[in-house]
């Protein structure tokens, strides 16, 4: 598979912003590489209309776990296939962390994406402490075990660790390879994405880590010259 470098622009942008960003992606000529971005619910109709025409994904976000509902302030899967969505961000950091989000409800929300026909990110990934109490790959290896279960689709899996998320601080590309290795062995011919305050100054050198297919690109991603940066490091290195 093609490496693959997705924009989760979080909960930024105004709509005019967001329109000139989603512009400013679907002009760019990439070759040999999946880009794709994704931007907060309300902007959804306006980026894709912006991307109309360019090979650049279309993304969101969040799911939830039923197709209807009385389920106020929720977006389904069905929603967002009706917008022209094809991936989706699950089990963000944030979203176990500020949220609340348990491997359960992740799981839940991995089959429905899968059932409506979106590609999902499935993000893992230990905080500081559990990194330095030597916990790292049993925190990712339980966030596989259990989202994953009953799981049958194409996903892909982004590692993001938590103390590497908007901080400035990065993982290093041997701790970064040795993760993505860890989960590989675990789940076979699986792309995996790295997150954690990529930018295009870091990006060259964490893409050529052994097992790194991609990134899922936070802050560097609301700016076109840091969001190509990357992607240009990606192509550049084949």
């Amino acid at each position: 598979m093609p490496k693959f470098v997705a924009g989760n622009w979080k909960m930024n942008l105004g709509p005019a912003e967001a329109r000139l960003l989603a512009k400013a992606v679907a002009s760019m000529e990439f070759k040999g590489v999946e880009v794709g971005v994704a931007p907060p619910f309300p902007y959804i109709p306006i980026v894709a209309g912006e991307l109309v025409g360019s090979e650049v994904l279309l993304g969101a976000q969040n799911l939830f776990w039923e197709d209807w509902g009385a389920y106020t302030g929720e977006v389904s899967a069905p929603m967002l296939r009706e917008l022209g969505v094809q991936f989706v961000i699950v089990g963000h950091s944030e979203r176990r962390h500020i949220m609340g989000e348990s491997d359960e409800v992740v799981n839940k929300k991995l089959k429905k994406a899968i059932e409506h026909g979106l590609r999902p990110i499935l993000c893992v990934g230990e905080t500081l402490p559990e990194r330095e109490a030597g916990k790292a790959k049993d925190v990712v290896a339980r966030q596989l075990e259990e989202g994953l279960k009953g799981v049958v689709g194409e996903f892909d899996v982004a590692y993001e660790p938590v103390w590497a998320i908007g901080t400035g601080r990065n993982a290093t590309p041997e701790q970064a390879s040795e993760m993505h290795l860890f989960i590989k062995e675990r789940l076979g011919n699986v792309r995996v994405l790295y997150g954690g305050s990529v930018k295009p100054e870091n990006a060259g050198e964490l893409i050529r880590a052994e097992g790194v297919d991609g990134f899922l690109v936070g802050g560097a991603s609301l700016k076109p010259e840091s969001f190509w940066g990357i992607i240009e490091k990606v192509m550049e290195a084949g």
